[in-house]
């Protein structure tokens, strides 16, 4: 699209939002504000650099076999750096804790330094980047199906440490860069068929996270991950959704919500405002489940656009703390990045461009059918004209104009590996 033709469009946007009582620069400067942390696991399909083969485990899988997925270090910073290239913005990293730096060695999990994500921190500073954490559990031969809440207390003792040392990396993350670190702790602990012990493997998870999170660091925003099931733990999860948000409320942590990690009726951003409530602040990992938590590519679908508008309508975008979750192997997995990342975007575009004052209005008076017609009405305002102002002011391409430039990058970069 011509420079030209972006900005008619733009400023007749600009005249309709106004006609409705918006101001589209204010939501500009809103959605400017409003960093996305990309997963550094949607490069190499969750493999890390521990493991040579890659194998997952631990109720993670990755489906798909694209070619092109990052092999080693600089291959991700290369393919992170590409999709940042190609989202308006300024964004953050997620990393998890086998994505260090070990440079050939052997360093176990309950070993991990900020050292060996030193030069992780380097790579932000020197690419305008905030860098959140995660804590590895799965994958590894200590993982089997219980971790933290392992009935051998060498297990147990061994992911705490892990765990205490994570949060200090995080911690270091958010020091040097100035940005306090998102540190999530997201466990597979369960079992494939009945169990009857629950009420004790739970006790021993609430011990493992009382005894991580004695350690305090400031530097750190702690995030608790509930799940509903995972793949060969299907009839029970220790890590439960009531279990997590007792655990954070009573506490003074976040509870992270994930979109794939609930039941296929609900809808997590009902959850929003009533955790928020209780808790100072939320993590959001941001996928697409399609039945359930298989983690597909974020589109503007209607679950991210409901999340998006419970968010900016309650005024919570300051307590809300976002990052993507998907680990699309299907397909090119920088062009994943880039939908992923623009879809979510333009969920909160689409929600700060809505006429918020006018539908509480119409609401604390009774006007229903009022708040409903203008419900559906601002469907199809022209914000996606807003949106790629947006780009061209990030200096960020157009539309469709990525697609070409994920291509190029194909040719010349991944299709190589």
């Amino acid at each position: 699209m011509k420079q030209e033709q972006i900005l008619k469009a733009y400023e007749s946007a600009q005249a309709r939002y106004a006609e409705i009582g918006v101001d589209t620069e204010a939501a500009l400067k809103a959605l400017q504000n409003i960093s996305l942390s990309l997963h550094c696991w949607q490069t190499d399909d969750v493999s890390g650099f521990e493991n040579p083969d890659g194998q997952l485990s631990g109720g993670i899988q990755a489906t798909g076999n694209y070619p092109g997925k990052a092999r080693n270090i600089d291959e991700v910073r290369a393919d992170l750096l590409k999709a940042k290239s190609l989202i308006p913005g300024h964004h953050r990293v997620s990393l998890h804790a086998i994505y260090g730096d070990f440079k050939g060695e052997k360093i176990d999990r309950n070993q991990i330094e900020p050292e060996h994500f030193q030069s992780w921190i380097d790579w932000a500073k020197a690419n305008d980047l905030k860098l959140d954490f995660n804590s590895t559990s799965f994958s590894h031969p200590q993982s089997g199906d219980l971790s933290l809440a392992n009935r051998d207390k060498a297990i147990r003792d061994f992911w705490i440490e892990h765990t205490i040392r994570s949060r200090r990396i995080a911690d270091e993350m958010g020091r040097q860069l100035g940005s306090k670190a998102c540190h999530n702790l997201w466990i597979h602990d369960g079992s494939k068929d009945i169990t009857v012990d629950r009420y004790y493997y739970r006790s021993l998870l609430k011990d493992s996270l009382d005894q991580i999170f004695a350690h305090k660091f400031e530097n750190v925003k702690d995030g608790v991950e509930c799940k509903l099931f995972g793949t060969g733990l299907e009839s029970f999860t220790v890590g439960s959704h009531e279990f997590y948000m007792g655990y954070a409320i009573k506490n003074g942590i976040m509870t992270t919500l994930d979109m794939g990690h609930f039941h296929p009726t609900e809808e997590t951003y009902d959850k929003i405002s009533a955790l928020l409530l209780f808790m100072p602040e939320i993590l959001l990992h941001v996928s697409r489940p399609v039945r359930w938590d298989s983690d597909h590519v974020v589109i503007l679908n209607d679950s991210v656009t409901m999340l998006a508008q419970e968010i900016v309508w309650a005024d919570a975008l300051p307590r809300v703390n976002i990052g993507l979750d998907y680990f699309d192997a299907s397909i090119n997995r920088i062009g994943a990045y880039v939908v992923g990342s623009r879809a979510t975007q333009k969920a909160f575009l689409q929600a700060l461009l809505s006429p918020i004052a006018k539908l509480r209005e119409y609401e604390s008076t009774g006007r229903n059918f009022q708040r409903l017609a203008l419900l559906e009405e601002i469907k199809g305002m022209p914000w996606n004209d807003v949106y790629n102002y947006f780009c061209l002011k990030n200096n960020t391409p157009v539309a469709e104009e990525y697609i070409a430039e994920v291509e190029k990058y194909e040719r010349e970069v991944t299709s190589k590996r």
